[in-house]
């Protein structure tokens, strides 16, 4: 079996991907910042909260401690000569997933910059017929209006995004491309939608997006229960959710061939509209939310910009419908997969909420190190 190296390998989606690597007995490198932890203990503290305490076999999983954006990600040269060695399958997921323009130089940086290195290092130490994979998201399209082709776009002005995080996505997609044409990358970008919870299970371990909200809504509900608050979101627009047991088998489905597309999405066919969402936390929550489409700040009650100000990067994905083409994906995977009913998005709601109300009856508020903004991690 081929090697498969991760960075960011501590995130949401990374280290779903690796726990079901290992359960496939696939040999994993995973590299992961250190922080106050070590990283190995980082790493298996995530494994462990991924399958609520049970062990999982680790012997085919190596950690190691890098920097994203230093020298040989401040690695030792024989070790990455070491774990580059045979065929493998490089995947970056390591990101900033702030948005805001106080945050620009953080976010580019991390974003565009760490892209950069990690093709540098790829490039210097990999195998010719070894492939680098650029986790990317699906809403590089901006605000892009149409199909949204399986295909490079250009760089564009700030004016085209929602916010700094989607522009560094479509500028680091654009670094791949040069790369590949200039470099000889053999490269590949895969886009992701919102990730959401397992569809199977309802099990959901991440607080990102719609989860997010959830959390807003249910935190308020419990300081001000049977309170009646509008919230500026359009009810018939959508959320375009993915459930992790979908990623990870699709991207478990790239490790196992060689021929594959230069770009893929990875999206849902059937996004879910907002009303469905908002009528699930009505009925979870001792709370009445009103979705309205074109409600403005000054015609808010406190309540309602206190909800507006703490949803900011969520409220602008509140109004959308994108269209993503998926024929390139859909011949890969050779099925027809079209991504979780809203009986298990309710699901996975009801999971996340009871666990908020679990976790906060045993004064437990600590988020696991792979939740929430830390989906991808640098």
């Amino acid at each position: 079996m081929r090697t498969v190296i991760i960075n960011g390998a501590n995130g949401y989606v990374a280290s779903n991907f690796i726990n079901n690597l290992l359960k496939q007995h696939y040999t994993v490198i995973a590299l992961v910042r250190a922080n106050k932890q070590d990283p190995e203990e980082r790493m298996n503290e995530v494994l462990a909260h991924i399958n609520d305490g049970k062990e999982i076999n680790t012997s085919n999983l190596e950690v190691y401690n890098y920097s994203l954006i230093g020298d040989n990600f401040s690695m030792n040269e024989n070790v990455l000569k070491s774990i580059f060695t045979g065929n493998v399958h490089y995947f970056h997921f390591a990101a900033s997933l702030k948005y805001d323009e106080k945050s620009v130089d953080e976010i580019f940086s991390t974003n565009i910059e760490g892209v950069e290195n990690s093709i540098k290092v790829f490039l210097k130490y990999a195998k010719s017929d070894s492939h680098f994979f650029y986790i990317g998201t699906a809403y590089s399209c901006g605000r892009f209006s149409g199909l949204f082709e399986e295909k490079f776009y250009e760089n564009k002005d700030i004016s085209a995004f929602r916010n700094y995080y989607e522009q560094s996505k479509r500028f680091a997609e654009n670094i791949v491309r040069t790369n590949i044409g200039n470099n000889g990358l053999n490269g590949h970008i895969i886009r992701l939608s919102q990730v959401v919870g397992n569809q199977k299970t309802g099990v959901t371990k991440t607080d990102y997006g719609i989860f997010d909200f959830s959390k807003r809504i249910n935190s308020l509900a419990n300081r001000y229960p049977n309170e009646i608050v509008r919230v500026h979101v359009d009810p018939e627009a959508t959320q375009n959710l993915i459930p992790i047991d979908t990623v990870t088998r699709q991207l478990i489905k790239v490790v196992e061939e060689n021929e594959i597309p230069e770009i893929m999405n990875f999206v849902s066919k059937n996004p879910v509209r907002n009303s469905f969402i908002i009528d699930t936390l009505n009925q979870l929550a001792p709370i009445q939310i009103i979705p309205i489409k074109n409600l403005e700040r000054n015609e808010m009650r406190p309540i309602e910009r206190m909800i507006s100000a703490g949803m900011s990067f969520t409220e602008s994905y509140a109004s959308i419908d994108v269209l993503f083409d998926t024929r390139q994906k859909d011949r890969f995977l050779k099925n027809t997969e079209t991504g979780p009913d809203y009986k298990s998005i309710a699901k996975m709601m009801e999971y996340f909420i009871e666990t908020l109300s679990e976790r906060k009856r045993n004064g437990n508020t600590k988020l696991p190190d792979n939740a929430g903004l830390r989906q991808h991690y640098k």
